[in-house]
């Protein structure tokens, strides 16, 4: 079951790891799972012993994991197979977009645009331009909607192309935040036991947190 521990060590790495890659993790995981399930001639029940869609239901049609997800270049909707499914999670994006934007509260007033002619000109063409008094188009929703389309459009995978969509670089840092697992958190812990050993068991909480650090973070250049 190879497709098994690579996606272990995928959800289970500190680099590039975020809570965007569990949905297409998942996603590709039962998807191989079922491409193998007639090659198996040992545990030839282990797709269905998997369970995925039953472990992880809630995560499956979770919003934000989709959206984190998404939001990812690396993924975008390329783990999406169904084509329904691709133009509701396009949606989600689009409405999340929405809530980004500034309220009408928080935008400035527009004034009605005036007549560029005197009022009291004679002319039917000059009244009627002083008559028609409109407001701006309000061009917030083609906006969101040319950013959503040139962010999914475009090839580029790399986390750099989220610089020119301020707004879904916004959602991304929003949902991207936490890690999908505790796994580095472990390993932290573990090498806090190699730090606070028996022979060094009266260290100070300060002194033992600079000491972890820097056992971790032992690339940092002084």
């Amino acid at each position: 079951m190879k497709p098994l521990t690579v996606a272990l060590d995928i959800l289970q790495g500190e680099d590039n790891c975020y809570f965007g890659t569990l949905l297409p993790t998942l996603e590709t995981l039962m998807s191989k799972t079922l491409d193998m399930k007639d090659s198996l001639t040992v545990a030839t029940g282990l797709p269905e012993a998997i369970a995925i869609k039953k472990r992880f239901a809630s995560v499956l049609e979770s919003n934000d994991a989709m959206l984190a997800a998404v939001t990812l270049p690396k993924f975008k909707l390329r783990w999406v197979r169904d084509q329904r499914k691709k133009e509701m999670v396009k949606g989600i994006l689009a409405a999340e977009c929405h809530k980004f934007l500034p309220g009408p509260e928080q935008q400035p007033a527009r004034n009605p645009v005036s007549p560029t002619t005197p009022p009291d000109s004679g002319s039917s063409k000059d009244k009627e331009q002083g008559f028609f008094c409109f407001e701006d188009d309000d061009e917030t929703f083609s906006t969101v909607e040319t950013e959503v389309m040139a962010y999914l459009k475009t090839a580029k995978t790399g986390m750099e192309i989220l610089k020119k969509c301020p707004t879904i670089k916004a959602i991304c840092l929003k949902l991207n935040a936490a890690t999908p697992s505790s796994a580095p958190v472990e390993r932290l812990f573990s090498l806090g036991s190699l730090v606070l050993s028996p022979k060094r068991n009266r260290l100070s909480d300060k002194r033992f947190e600079k000491l972890l650090l820097m056992r971790y973070n032992h690339w940092f250049e002084s």
